[in-house]
């Protein structure tokens, strides 16, 4: 049985070499606008990114900027980062431009609703970490600031903090796109991954402490969320391998390899 290929696929390596030009221009300028659009509000973004802190710092106390720059540089970074997360749907629609062309047809429907899902999963993490982590988190550490110590948090490294989680976050709720990933692939079965489910755990501690700070309650808030989103993502490969032909891509590849 032949199978039909993209004629965009057969391309010679200086069209795809301009094409990916093309797509990292284009990229590049959507950053600039949209960094554009967002510069001006980069002294509310900050406000409203810093609220999980400050409400619960004592009465008359305040964020504080340790450099000389960081009043302009912290706000800077922020409105840059805002500007990645925001136009993310759209510089992974260019990449997606540039490797469909090469993939098959039954690749291209599996790849698809992947990518969507891991963009809504991302963004989804990082809305898990900002209305329920941040509140308790902070909350936490400021209950625990010993007497006599006034709790002033510098915006630099708070900006850097929170970041670094919402990175932590994003890619923690990517598990379940992951689990179908390697499911699909032929690496393991839904089986074999339920009875690895002791390891898993301990994985996921384990990842919480290497991309969390260096305190429990944090590793702990970023685990649980990991292990339940494994046990999601085992439910919903195991509905989707029922479906009908959802082993027609697992067949046909251990076709091809023998």
């Amino acid at each position: 049985m032949s199978i039909a290929i993209d004629p965009a696929a057969r391309m010679p390596l200086t069209a795809h070499l301009r094409d990916l030009r093309k797509r990292l221009m284009r990229c590049l300028l959507l950053l600039a606008v949209v960094f554009a659009g967002l510069f001006p509000l980069a002294q509310p973004l900050y406000t409203l990114i810093s609220e999980p802190l400050r409400r619960f710092l004592p009465q008359g106390a305040s964020m504080i900027a340790t450099s000389v720059t960081s009043p302009f540089l912290t706000p800077f970074k922020l409105t840059a980062m805002c500007a990645l997360f925001v136009a993310m749907p759209l510089l992974l629609h260019q990449a997606w431009g540039f490797i469909a062309p090469g993939l098959y047809r039954r690749e291209r429907r599996i790849a698809l609703p992947l990518l969507v899902s891991s963009i809504v999963l991302f963004y989804a993490g990082m809305a898990f970490a900002f209305y329920l982590v941040f509140p308790m988190m902070f909350g936490f550490f400021a209950s625990v600031t010993p007497d006599g110590v006034a709790m002033m948090t510098d915006i630099s490294q708070y900006l850097d903090f929170i970041m670094a989680l919402f990175l932590a976050f994003g890619l923690a709720f990517e598990i379940p796109v992951a689990t179908f990933i390697v499911v699909w692939a032929g690496l393991a079965d839904v089986p074999t991954l339920r009875r690895s489910r002791p390891y898993v755990i301990v994985g996921c501690f384990v990842v919480g402490m290497i991309l969390t700070p260096p305190d429990v309650f944090s590793q702990t808030l970023l685990a649980v969320p990991m292990w339940l989103l494994f046990e999601a993502g085992l439910l919903a490969t195991a509905a989707a391998s029922h479906k009908p032909g959802a082993g027609e891509g697992r067949a046909s590849r251990r076709t091809g390899s023998t």
